[in-house]
C-alpha cells in the first residue's frame, strides 16, 4: 500500500439549518488502502463521504483528490474527476426500467464510444468481477437485494475508477450476503487496485475490509488509526462503540 494520499481533506465543515454536522475535519486516504468511517446513525458519515466526490460542498475547508482541489471546481469541471471516483449508494440506485445490461452500460455510453461487441465484452467482464453471469437481460425487480448491490458495484467500476466510495454497503442484507459484499470490496481492491472508502456501522464488515478506521462522533473524528491502535485506545466512546454497548436510556418517572 502506498503511503501517498489520494484524498486529502483539510479543515472541512458542513452544517444544515444552522446545525453543525461536520466540524473542522482533516484526514487523508492513502492510495490503495481501504479507509473505513465508523459512527452511530446520524453522526454525519454519509455527509462526509459525499464531500469526497463533491456531491455536497463543504461550507469551509478543502477536498483534494490526487493533488487537485475538487471542492472548488465548477460542476462542469467535476465530470472528469467523477469518472475517477465511483460511488456505490446505500440503496443501489439502479434504474428500474433498465435491464442489468443497460444499467451497467449507462456510464460507459455517457463517457465512451465503443463498438457493440466491445461494449458487451466490457459489461460481461465487469459483471463477472462481481460474480454475476447470464443476468444481462433481467430487470432490477427480478433481483435479490444482494444481486442489486452487485450490479450497482459492476456499474460503479465500469469506467475503471481509481477510487470507490461505499455508502453503507451491507444495510438490509443478511449475514451471508453481507459477507459476499465484503469479499467483493476486497476483490475489487485486489484486482483493480482501487482505493476504497467505506462508510458503515457494520463492525464485522469494517474489521474485515478496513486497513484504517476513523470514528466520527459529534461532527469530529475522535480517532483515526489502525485496528490494533483502535483496540488499544483509551477513548471510552470508541471502546463502547466497538463493544456494541447498549445506550443508557432515561426512564420517565
Amino acid at each position: 500500500m502506498n503511503s501517498e494520499p489520494l484524498f486529502k481533506i483539510e479543515s472541512l465543515s458542513k452544517s444544515y439549518s444552522g446545525k453543525d454536522v461536520l466540524r473542522d475535519l482533516s484526514f487523508e486516504v492513502r492510495r490503495g488502502e481501504c479507509f473505513v468511517i465508523l459512527g452511530r446513525s446520524g453522526s454525519g458519515k454519509s455527509v462526509a463521504l459525499r464531500q469526497l466526490n463533491v456531491l455536497e460542498r463543504p461550507d469551509s475547508g478543502r477536498v483534494l483528490f490526487d493533488g487537485i482541489e475538487i471542492s472548488s471546481l465548477a460542476e462542469s469541471e467535476l465530470a472528469a474527476v467523477r469518472k475517477r471516483i465511483a460511488m456505490l449508494f446505500q440503496g443501489a440506485a439502479l434504474f428500474d426500467s433498465m435491464t442489468v445490461f443497460e444499467n451497467v452500460a449507462f456510464p460507459i455510453r455517457e463517457h465512451r464510444t465503443l463498438e457493440a461487441a466491445e461494449l458487451e465484452r466490457q459489461i460481461k467482464r465487469h459483471l463477472a468481477l462481481v460474480g454475476l453471469f447470464d443476468v444481462e437481460d433481467k430487470l432490477p425487480s427480478a433481483l435479490s437485494g444482494g444481486m442489486k448491490k452487485r450490479v450497482a458495484l459492476a456499474r460503479s467500476i465500469a469506467l475503471d475508477p481509481e477510487a470507490v466510495l461505499f455508502d453503507e454497503p451491507t444495510t438490509g442484507l443478511d449475514p451471508r450476503t453481507s459477507a459476499t459484499i465484503a469479499h467483493l470490496i476486497e476483490q475489487t481492491r485486489s484486482q483493480l487496485g482501487v482505493t476504497s472508502v467505506v462508510v458503515t456501522h457494520d463492525l464485522t464488515l469494517a474489521r474485515r475490509v478496513g486497513d484504517r478506521l476513523a470514528f466520527l462522533d459529534g461532527g469530529s473524528f475522535r480517532f483515526i488509526g489502525t485496528w490494533a491502535d483502535a483496540d488499544q485506545s483509551t477513548d471510552s466512546e470508541l471502546q463502547k462503540f466497538l463493544a456494541g454497548e447498549q445506550e443508557e436510556v432515561d426512564h420517565v418517572q
